[in-house]
């Protein structure tokens, strides 16, 4: 009876918090939350299999959409086309040369906090550009106000709030351990998000390009796979799809 007793108790708490959570997770449905472990409506395995997570992947697509037609007139035709047709666009020679090399010789001598992780042999390095650092790089504080770059990655994100940027070191081969796993091909969100990068040095055909795999639509046929950046000097590139991607291996600074 005491076994039972305690038994008992054990699960009662648990039935509550599920109670009174329930209607957060609920809640969540309509938001940006991607875990499934965590919430037990969002990775109900039921649910899912009767369309759970493919009407939040077409509803998610559609309200990027219609925020993308209100920042339209923010991007050039060709950007636009390309985007929306690709799904990433690719910029060579986004800053003039001088610009550009004042960058470079900023962002070398930068000595600022960083953060630092470790994935199978591959050092990831970010140094947060928060406005203290960009006080002491002003090449680039101007890059981030510049109109161009600032209205291609609202139409790329289907948002225009201000997206975190980072100086970001990859270093390959560094520590013993598997290959890094975010070289395998992998979706981070299930809505369309933007990421983009400002490459510091040049980008060879088989030195660390992002290969992109477009997420086709859910009634649609398989993804295709293509590179989202190509050979040549400083590109930035800016993805505006939920899309699967994976860096190359050498060390890169971005």
């Amino acid at each position: 009876m005491q076994a039972v007793g305690l038994g008992g108790r054990q699960r009662m708490p648990s039935f509550a918090r599920q109670a009174l959570l329930m209607p957060f997770w609920l809640a969540q449905v309509f938001t940006q939350e991607k875990f499934f472990a965590r919430n037990p409506v969002i990775g109900s395995e039921w649910l899912n299999q009767r369309g759970l997570h493919i009407a939040r992947v077409r509803l998610a697509g559609r309200l990027a959409q219609s925020r993308r037609r209100r920042l339209a007139r923010l991007i050039s035709f060709d950007d636009r086309r390309q985007l929306d047709r690709d799904g990433f666009v690719v910029k060579r020679d986004f800053l003039p040369p001088d610009v550009f090399a004042t960058l470079i010789e900023q962002v070398r001598a930068l000595r600022a906090p960083a953060r630092e992780m470790v994935e199978g042999d591959t050092i990831t390095r970010h140094i947060a550009l928060d406005p203290a650092v960009l006080a002491r790089a002003p090449a680039a504080r101007a890059l981030l106000e510049t109109p161009q770059w600032r209205n291609l990655i609202a139409y790329a994100g289907s948002s225009a709030a201000a997206p975190m940027v980072y100086v970001q070191t990859v270093i390959s081969g560094a520590v013993p351990g598997l290959p890094d796993p975010q070289t395998d091909l992998h979706t981070d969100t299930f809505h369309p998000t933007v990421k983009a990068w400002l490459f510091l040095t040049d980008v060879e055909p088989d030195d660390a390009v992002h290969l992109r795999a477009r997420l086709a639509p859910a009634d649609a046929a398989a993804p295709r796979l293509g590179a989202a950046n190509e050979p040549g000097r400083q590109p930035q590139a800016a993805g505006g799809a939920a899309s699967a991607g994976a860096r190359g291996r050498p060390s890169r600074a971005r």
